[in-house]
């Protein structure tokens, strides 16, 4: 699964948010709907968390030094998480605190025709961005279901991008069912009622946001398809005999760690030995182009000796080498 960072996702969703935002907060100043403040709220922070995106993307291609010899790759995560925590907050937390207050004093809408209107643009504009997502999202996600693209991305910010436009189309439809069963009933309790379903809505989601971008953050293995590409890669048969164990870690969603002891023949010179990694190293590159910092190293692989030892899940990279 490519880890592109979808860009065009990203200022395509910025463009909606900012147009969407202004005109909810001009909807709530002539109306008065809480659906439309909380709505306001949720857009502006969702404009935040964009730039948040592209700030991290640019932060995370900075080279590598000598305080952080890897890179800064991880950067990308950092900033994703920080989204979940403000969608949380100023987004989910806001919404519900917003419905409790109509609930308690509800009010009539005014100027109905206001956020009416206001919520058909904004999903319009939401839609067009969501596609915009998905068109992107399309291009790396190859056959995987949309769950698995979300919870196996690597990139964060096209899954990011997406849950945010999903959970805002959602949040209107429920912010227009609010606003409209207030009118006919002419009860304002309904908008509040629909303010609070758009905030707990943004918690789930900044709650699942939170969790993939941990994951991201602990260090992820490559996915399974990468693995037995290296694997399949590093033996030639000949010098290099198979792979005793081995262990991969994202160090950012286009950079790759892998870290091997391989097996190689008793009589091989270490010049043979050395060629054989040079080779191997090259042909892992060739076969997952993000595999950027490698580490083989070669042992003689004993089959009695590995059986008589240590449970072998518990060596890093799980199975040892059948041969």
């Amino acid at each position: 699964m490519s880890a592109s960072g979808g860009t065009k996702a990203i200022v395509a969703a910025l463009s909606a948010n900012l147009a969407i935002a202004v005109a909810k907060f001009v909807a709530f100043a002539f109306s008065g709907s809480s659906s439309m403040l909380a709505e306001g709220v949720h857009s502006l922070a969702d404009s935040g968390n964009q730039a948040l995106l592209l700030v991290g993307g640019k932060k995370a291609k900075r080279a590598a030094s000598e305080e952080h010899p890897f890179g800064y790759g991880r950067e990308r995560y950092i900033y994703a998480f920080l989204v979940s925590i403000v969608l949380f907050s100023v987004g989910g937390m806001f919404a519900l605190y917003e419905g409790y207050e109509k609930i308690k004093h509800p009010h009539a809408i005014e100027h109905w025709y206001w956020p009416v209107g206001v919520l058909v643009f904004a999903i319009i504009a939401e839609g067009f961005s969501f596609r915009t997502a998905i068109k992107e999202s399309n291009q790396t996600r190859g056959e995987h279901s949309w769950t698995d693209f979300i919870r196996r991305a690597k990139a964060p910010e096209l899954p990011v991008v997406l849950l945010e436009d999903f959970g805002a189309l959602i949040g209107l439809i429920l912010a227009l069912f609010g606003v409209g069963i207030a009118l006919a009933t002419g009860d304002g309790v309904w908008d509040g009622i629909g303010t609070l379903c758009i905030g707990i809505l943004l918690i789930v989601i900044a709650l699942v946001l939170a969790a993939e971008t941990k994951s991201l953050l602990l260090g992820e293995s490559a996915a399974a398809e990468s693995v037995a590409a290296i694997r399949e890669a590093i033996v030639d048969g000949h010098t290099v005999t198979g792979v005793i164990h081995m262990r991969t870690l994202h160090l950012g969603p286009e950079e790759l760690l892998v870290a091997a002891k391989i097996a190689v023949q008793h009589d091989d010179t270490a010049a043979e030995v050395a060629r054989a990694i040079d080779a191997a190293e090259a042909r892992i590159r060739a076969a997952v182009p993000i595999a950027r910092v490698i580490y083989l190293e070669p042992d003689i692989y004993n089959e009695s000796a590995a059986a008589a030892g240590p449970d072998p899940l518990q060596t890093p990279g799980g199975d040892p080498l059948h041969s």
